[in-house]
């Protein structure tokens, strides 16, 4: 048994090689996938700013509860959105703590300098410098309100020294600074600057709090007596590598969230794998029905047949599997590129490369073809052998089971089409929105025969008007009507996944845009990151009738996530219409709070109500609800009065302003000039931009399925062109014409990619419409026309791309020695 696949692998090269690439490409895919998953579970993050600290002291970033079950007790917990502060009394306690030598405490907080990353430039009071620790190569520390002490890294760059002048912009200042010392130490992922203990605490904008308390002690055990004199406090302990977590909170919270985007991406890919592996190990049968036919005839028997199809399988699909094992991690490297780039993975969060990713992807390639391969001969393998040899050169019914098949997950496909029309929030949304249009593309392939059937039906006639290259294309068509849904199959995959992603995409876009630019009554939008003395002093600018600060965060209520704007109250109408349903936000205090339509459904609450939530920096909350409004999508699910949320974020400074009144842009930026980096912004550009933000993650890993897909398309169009070359050679050989050939084949291309281009946007749109009906309100997806002209038009060149090449090769050859070649 072994020397026959051995040799039917050694001379069917062109038909495994189909199998090999989508294998390959699956394993690659699922490797890819593992290593972003596995990085989230064991990735580690060193400690840079707190590494000299041996024990660290930090608030707890989480927010926690208990939940029963089936009477067990089981905690959860999620992380903050900001950093959660102590109080500085707690330094008090952890100095009277037997076997604890010294304390330092830490302020942290954005003080950007130019030539600073943005986003990673912090200051901090000059006593914390113990922590890492920084000693001065030169100067001294400093002890003026405008001194600072500049890191080595940023003294280089910015072509600072002893006695320079530097631009330093905070939330509570902007102002030139003198530097006075420079650091011989330097950090690999942020920037520090050091000012005196009193300005560096009036800087941060925490009276009687420290973002961390470093502990050195002077004998060993001095932890767990540190832990034990914090306990039933909100302060955590971290020693070791626990640290680099601790410090860099906001990479912990990447790391989460790269475990459900690695399972995630990783559990469509390998649907979409076994859905593509199927079809090509399908289509690749088919054209060996002759072959399995002569072998049934000379009495082979039917477990024979599937132990050789399996075998075959095996052999393929470990080869294939090692290689794309192999490229693998090179592709997980190119993501991890890509998603620091988004800023949706930090730099001080490295990639985790063990072989388990490997071993997972050799294994779900062997998975996938053992069982594609032994499925679709499933039907080859039980030809009684008198009918084998006939029924191989013609096209077989569909069978029963197939069919039943199709329709279940067509039901499948209602199911979870109405289930996902009742879900409102992206996260459940997300991952049902792709499994929906997976079942209805696995629907459509297994009924792909029938529906290729019922095409050639409607369009035979109107391709017979072509005298010879439609009437040789509807017959053919007609005759192949298997072959013909093979490759159907995987061009509505193609179509119908790109669509999805895309459009799910733009129609939460669109619909976030029109509620902001419908919601902004404001005459001028200026932004980023406005300080409150930069509103100030927009206030007193001529012309100016209201300016409301925005600011946004995200809270807790309960465990869930909810996105909050902080506003200004006074004159909100003026610059802001949320489409208020009930209550009125002008109520709003600091113990208030307007929840969109949305929230409110999902909370159960009304105007009147209270609402228990934590925000940002773990400080519980219990407002009142003073209003319900429609525009949550543009405006966020949450607004609470903008003071009370800058008193609990890490940056408060506005994100936008919106200014009324008839003032001139020009008054406005002369207003803001002394400001870095504030602008007169477009209100439309600023909401797209937010959106497009979260829409390109999505985009880089959903992205990487289509290709896949578009590989598949690719190699089972190739597979099903190459294979018809002694057809080719027949009809040359009764008087068609090259050209007429190549028409033929044009016809046949135009009517699959048409049968695909349909299926696949109802798939899409159904998907779409159930999407935005439980994310929008509206069953009407936003789908730009451009785009989608875009999608139709890559799947048809690369279907023609797929036909045309290896036809014209084909047709390159003699007809006579085709012909009289072996099959």
């Amino acid at each position: 048994m072994l020397g026959l696949v051995l040799n039917t692998l050694r001379h069917r090269k062109a038909g495994f090689a189909g199998a090999f690439l989508a294998l390959f490409c699956a394993a690659a895919l699922v490797c890819a996938c593992g290593a972003l998953l596995e990085t989230g579970l064991r990735g580690t993050i060193a400690p840079e700013r707190y590494a000299g600290a041996p024990i660290l002291v930090t608030g707890d970033q989480y927010v926690h509860q208990d939940k029963v079950k089936k009477g067990k007790v089981k905690h959860k917990a999620k992380g903050l959105a900001e950093r959660a502060w102590l109080p500085a009394a707690t330094a008090d306690r952890l100095r009277a703590v037997p076997g604890v030598r010294s304390v330092v405490t830490e302020v942290t907080f954005p003080a950007e300098i130019p030539g600073a990353a943005p986003g990673s430039s912090y200051g901090h009071g000059w006593e914390s410098a113990a922590l890492t620790p920084f000693t001065l190569a030169a100067g001294r520390a400093p002890s003026a309100a405008d001194e600072v002490v500049v890191d080595a890294a940023t003294a280089r760059t910015a072509r600072l020294h002893v006695g320079s002048r530097v631009p330093v912009t905070s939330a509570a200042s902007t102002g030139v600074h003198r530097v006075v010392g420079v650091t011989r130490e330097a950090l690999p992922h942020q920037t520090a600057v050091f000012f005196s203990t009193d300005e560096a605490r009036r800087l941060a904008g925490r009276a009687g709090a420290v973002s961390a308390i470093g502990v050195f002690p002077a004998a060993g055990d001095t932890a767990d007596r540190v832990a034990a004199a914090l306990k039933g406090t909100p302060a955590t302990v971290h020693t070791g590598a626990d640290r680099g977590r601790a410090e860099f909170w906001d990479a912990e919270k990447a790391r989460i969230k790269l475990i459900s985007m690695g399972g995630a991406l990783g559990g469509t890919a390998l649907l979409v794998a076994i859905l593509v592996v199927s079809g090509t190990f399908a289509l690749s049968i088919q054209q060996r029905e002759r072959e399995i036919a002569l072998l049934r005839a000379v009495a082979a028997t039917p477990r024979q047949i599937r132990r050789m199809i399996g075998r075959e399988a095996l052999i393929v699909s470990l080869g294939a599997g090692a290689l794309g094992a192999a490229a693998g991690p090179l592709l997980a490297l190119w993501l991890r590129d890509r998603f620091r780039a988004l800023g949706a993975l930090p730099s001080t969060l490295n990639l985790v490369l063990s072989p388990f990713p490997m071993f997972a992807a050799v294994l779900a390639a062997v998975v996938a073809a053992w069982a594609a391969a032994r499925l679709s001969a499933r039907r080859s393998a039980r030809i009684r052998p008198v009918e084998a040899l006939g029924e191989a050169a013609i096209s077989r019914r569909t069978s029963p089971g197939r069919v039943l098949a199709g329709l279940a997950f067509l039901a499948g496909g209602v199911v979870l089409t109405l289930v996902l029309s009742s879900l409102n929030t992206e996260a459940a949304s997300s991952p049902v929105t792709m499994l929906t249009a997976i079942v209805w593309t696995v629907a459509v392939s297994l009924l792909a025969p029938v529906i290729a059937r019922v095409t050639v039906t409607l369009l035979g006639p109107p391709l017979r008007t072509s005298p010879i290259g439609g009437h040789l294309a509807a017959a053919n068509l007609r005759s192949r009507s298997r072959l013909v849904g093979s490759v159907i199959a995987p061009l509505t995959l193609l179509v119908g996944l790109t669509c999805t992603i895309l459009f799910a995409q733009t129609t939460m876009g669109h619909a976030a845009t029109a509620q902001a630019d419908a919601g902004t009554v404001a005459a001028h939008v200026l932004g980023p990151k406005v300080p409150a003395a930069a509103a100030d002093a927009l206030r007193r600018t001529r012309g100016v009738t209201t300016v409301t600060e925005v600011l946004h965060s995200t809270v807790r209520v309960g465990l869930e996530n909810y996105g909050v704007q902080g506003v200004t109250p006074a004159g909100l109408s003026h610059t802001m219409n949320l489409d208020v349903r009930a209550g009125s936000p002008a109520r709003l205090d600091a113990g208030t709070i307007a929840v969109s339509t949305t929230a409110a459904a999902r909370l159960g609450v009304h105007v009147g109500d209270q609402v228990r939530m934590t925000l940002g920096d773990g400080t519980p909350f219990a407002p009142r609800v003073v209003a319900v409004y429609g525009r949550g999508l543009g405006f966020g699910d949450l607004t609470v009065a903008h003071d009370l949320l800058a008193a609990h974020v890490d940056d408060p400074r506005a994100d936008t302003v919106l200014v009324a009144g008839p003032a001139r842009a020009d008054a406005l930026r002369s207003a803001v000039r002394p400001y870095p980096g504030v602008a007169v912004l477009d209100q439309t550009a600023v909401t797209q931009a937010r959106a497009a933000a979260n829409a390109e993650v999505n985009y880089v890993a959903m992205g990487l399925i289509i290709a896949f897909t578009g590989i598949a398309v690719v190699n089972t169009l190739a597979m099903a062109t190459a294979d018809r070359t002694r057809e080719f050679a027949l009809l040359r050989i009764v008087g068609t014409t090259r050209r007429q050939v190549m028409r033929m084949l044009r016809w046949e291309t135009l009517v699959v990619v048409s049968t695909a281009v349909v299926l696949g946007t109802a798939v899409a749109l159904v998907t779409l419409a159930a999407f935005a009906a439980g994310m929008v309100g509206s069953a009407a997806p936003y789908v730009p026309p451009a785009t989608f002209l875009g999608v139709i038009g890559t799947a048809a060149v690369l279907a023609l791309i797929a036909t045309v090449l290896p036809a014209r090769l084909a047709l390159a050859a003699r007809p006579a020695d085709v012909i009289g070649s072996r099959e």
